[in-house]
């Protein structure tokens, strides 16, 4: 099915051809548990000695499993090391059908739905290997696969309890044409001058469509293939709707990504910005619900229409939003859940990339009809720099309370609209020293703490791919994103700098620790849905108060109770790398009574599951607990 055209597109024919009803919506997204990776990073299939979907041993593949003896096994030299960091800066070799036989080791952990970065035809020449690139909206990148391989491993993922969220691009294509600019003289690294198409609120000339070997030598219009028989599939720009000059704003690259309007109308760097359409004004003012849609926009929603269609997915990620106008989001978003409801999924989840904080989440939030929001600075920065004792709880917690900074009625409005994650394929946060959690602060040894902190919080709870194999991810520099996309197949980039080792370990600490985290979230609706208090705490059960910084750091028990109905669950992690500690914890005084005893259902320490605590009448209610170090604990 060689699709050039939107107008071709036969919706009716495609849901019979589907042959089957699609795949419902969870009753409620928060209690989903999301797991991200980049295609091209996870899995090539060619793995040997992991357990496949029915939990029995593969011996058929070529990689063996890592082990520790194997760390560094990548850069014995210098040319080995080059080698290696040259490898992350290209595609490495992940596709569809390695994820689809992953899918026993993504139910066993206890994940619920993928995000999958985008897997969309690439710009030929490039090596966008994240699939941010898009040169053909209606095919599938071949280094990934095809179409089917794509529709199959949803299948496969659904048959297993997992649905798929894809990662999808309303903002930009990839780098499809070449400007040729006419200002801004500029001088590189090197002392060579070329003139810079930087965004300054006037259009570019262009010089062409670039050919499937990245010359921009087709002409900017759309494309005659009698002419240039060779431009399906790998030049130019598809489908053929798309090839309108009009559909390009031509503005020339983001200098400055906080100046409105350069950061909506201008590229995202080299990638091409999408013009969605315009507001209409009255009395000077915009109206976000008065906005004349352009044809790029519908188009863009008959495209990923397609996709749902086609695939069964269960939602889209997209990306950028902060870069479009609400209005064009708002209308992509309306449109989208009107078609999903029309095949049964009544909540296809929408989560959008919103950076800049929580008010203007907020506001796309409610402005745009989006389900959720991610990238919201603040939550990944606490969430981490709590765990790493460097941060004060209530910096955390507070995000989640009702305040006037979100107008939200309800205490519990944070659990199903923000994806709460630390580790991620950007970390814009940190600048050009990136890393994982793992990779600096006693990450290794606070990594528990830290998914059941992530894990039994508010929000929907994300972990990205190796987090659950204690990924690194070290590394500074220009192009330093490399280093926190490492391959977990291994290949020619693996993680801990290796090559020709998987981390498919079923028996990692933190696979099967997070595994038991899961568990009992999926087991505890007050882990998912219940309201959430960061619980006062003191180490002589007289003098109580919020736990906090002293000099800097934090080293101690941190509790929060997660409420529902009359259950109370009491969650402690210990901020602490070295030492177990304990602390009388704060609980509800009108659900408990003195000498009730509440039973530790996990622990990070198994000699503790099972055992008891006495509530004690101090501060209204209060038990004394202990939490193991860098752990984890959960109490009923």
């Amino acid at each position: 099915m060689a699709l050039q055209r939107v107008s071709d597109l036969d919706f009716k024919q495609l849901i019979s051809d589907h042959n089957a009803p699609y795949f419902p919506s969870p009753p409620r997204w928060e209690d989903e548990v999301l797991y991200f990776m980049l295609v091209d990073r996870f899995s090539d299939g060619q793995e040997k000695g992991f357990l496949d979907i029915d939990g029995k041993p593969v011996t058929s593949g070529s990689t063996p499993m890592f082990t520790a003896a194997d760390a560094g096994n990548a850069i014995a030299n210098a040319a080995d090391a080059a080698t290696w960091r040259d490898a992350g800066g290209n595609f490495v070799g992940g596709n569809l059908r390695g994820l689809t036989q992953k899918m026993g080791y993504l139910r066993r952990m206890g994940v619920t739905a993928i995000w999958l970065s985008p897997v969309f035809k690439q710009v030929n020449a490039d090596n966008t290997y994240h699939g941010y690139g898009i040169q053909n909206f209606f095919d599938v990148d071949p280094h990934f696969g095809t179409r089917d391989d794509l529709r199959d491993m949803v299948k496969t993922a659904h048959e297993n309890g997992i649905r798929v969220v894809l990662d999808i691009i309303l903002n930009h294509t990839g780098q499809v044409f070449i400007y040729d600019p006419d200002r801004y003289d500029t001088v590189d690294n090197n002392g060579n001058h070329f003139k810079d198409p930087r965004w300054d609120g006037n259009p570019y000339i262009v010089k062409g469509f670039r050919d499937a070997g990245g010359a921009s030598s087709l002409p900017f219009a759309a494309v005659d293939t009698a002419a240039n028989p060779a431009a399906f599939p790998d030049a130019a720009v598809w489908p053929v709707e798309f090839q309108d000059p009009a559909n390009f704003t031509q503005h020339g690259h983001i200098n400055n990504f906080d100046y409105f309007p350069e950061f909506l109308d201008g590229d995202f760097f080299s990638l091409k910005d999408l013009h969605h359409g315009t507001r209409m004004m009255v009395n000077n003012q915009d109206q976000i619900d008065q906005y004349i849609v352009s044809p790029t926009l519908v188009n863009l929603c008959q495209v990923y229409k397609f996709w749902i269609a086609f695939a069964d997915l269960d939602g889209f990620r997209i990306d950028t939003v902060k870069h479009m106008d609400p209005g064009a989001t708002r209308f992509f978003a309306g449109v989208i859940h009107e078609f999903a409801e029309s095949l049964g999924k009544e909540i296809f989840y929408l989560i959008a990339e919103i950076t800049g904080g929580r008010d203007r989440a907020y506001d796309t939030l409610q402005v745009t009809g989006v389900d959720a929001v991610l990238g919201i600075d603040d939550v990944q920065d606490k969430l981490e720099y709590l765990t790493k004792g460097v941060r004060n709880p209530a910096d955390y917690f507070d995000l989640f309370r009702n305040s006037l900074q979100v107008r939200a009625d309800s205490h519990v409005w944070f659990r199903d609209k923000v994806v709460t994650m630390t580790d991620d394929h950007d970390q814009i946060r940190k600048g050009n020293n990136k890393g994982r959690f793992c990779a600096a602060d006693r990450g290794g040894d606070l990594l528990i703490a830290m998914l059941g902190l992530n894990a039994a919080t508010m929000g929907i709870p994300c972990i990205y791919y190796g987090t659950e194999q204690a990924f690194d991810g070290a590394g500074s520099g220009d192009g330093c994103d490399r280093y926190i996309r490492e391959s977990m197949f291994g290949g020619k980039f693996g993680a801990f700098r290796t090559r020709g080792r998987h981390f498919f370990n079923e028996q990692h600490p933190a696979y099967r620790e997070l595994t038991k985290i899961l568990a009992l979230r999926e087991k505890e609706p007050a882990l998912r849905r219940g309201r959430q208090f960061l619980r006062e705490i003191s180490g002589d059960g007289a003098n109580f108060g919020l736990p906090a910084m002293v000099g800097g750091q934090l080293r101690s028990v941190v509790s929060w109770s997660r409420i529902f109905v009359d259950d109370e669950l009491v969650c402690a992690i210990n901020t602490d790398p070295d030492n177990a500690r304990s602390a009388w914890v704060t609980i509800d005084n009108s659900l408990h009574r003195p000498g009730e005893r509440m039973t530790c259902l996990y622990s990070s320490d198994a000699a503790q599951i099972g055992q008891t605590v006495t509530v004690e009448a101090r501060n209204g209610k209060a038990v004394n607990i202990s939490v193991p170090q860098g752990g984890f604990a959960v109490f009923k």
